[in-house]
């Protein structure tokens, strides 16, 4: 056995409940050569707890209570731009899925992904590979049927799914009623909605548009 098949792969778990962490660590730690070097419940957390253990790979949740994992992700690229992040999340929308590799994260798996499909994934992003399973891949091809909003269209986006009219919109972004109406139309033509409570229903969907509890 070489040198190199007897390194251990370190992991930083990110996730904000406890539970999870757990489980993972667990699994993960059944497998010769995979160890957990630490566990993060914030974003904040995560990108201290980089600096301090260099994992080889971090799994990612995209949830989490201060900043999301996207967030985080781009904060421990900046510092260590050759960091390993897989992202496990339960988030399935194709603005999620490729937000987040954008961002920088190898790899991208759901969390009802089987436990040897998981360590399967964990190996190859330590190895430096993209991991992105069919499941996923298939959202990501969807996102090429709709339209690329521009900002301003994210912005109309958020107001109009918390239930906003054309004037209220207009008069938060300081634009006519008139323009506000313009952009909601051009967004139900990139989102292929009838009216404002399909595109909305789409934009939560797709991860456009994330509700806050």
């Amino acid at each position: 056995m070489t040198k190199k098949e007897e390194k251990a792969i370190r992991i930083l778990i990110v996730d904000d409940h406890a539970v999870v962490r757990t489980g993972l660590r667990t699994m993960i730690e059944l497998r010769p050569r995979l160890q957990v070097v630490a566990e993060a419940e914030d974003a904040e957390q995560a990108v201290t707890l980089f600096r301090e253990h260099r994992p080889d790979v971090t799994l990612m949740d995209l949830r989490l209570p201060d900043e999301d994992g996207i967030s985080a992700t781009l904060s421990i690229r900046k510092e260590f731009p050759d960091a390993r992040i897989l992202v496990v999340s339960t988030l399935d929308g194709d603005e999620d899925i490729h937000r987040a590799l954008k961002a920088g994260a190898l790899g991208y798996v759901f969390k009802t992904i089987p436990g040897p499909q998981l360590i399967d994934a964990i190996l190859a992003v330590a190895e430096g590979q993209r991991y992105v399973p069919e499941d996923v891949e298939k959202r990501l091809q969807e996102r090429d049927a709709f339209g690329e909003l521009t900002s301003r269209e994210y912005e109309v986006l958020e107001l109009m799914v918390k239930g906003l009219t054309n004037r209220e919109i207009g008069d938060i972004l300081k634009v006519t009623e008139f323009t506000a109406k313009a952009h909601v139309r051009s967004l139900l033509a990139k989102l292929g909605a009838a009216d404002r409570t399909e595109a909305a229903t789409l934009a939560v969907q797709r991860g456009l548009v994330h509700l806050r509890h």
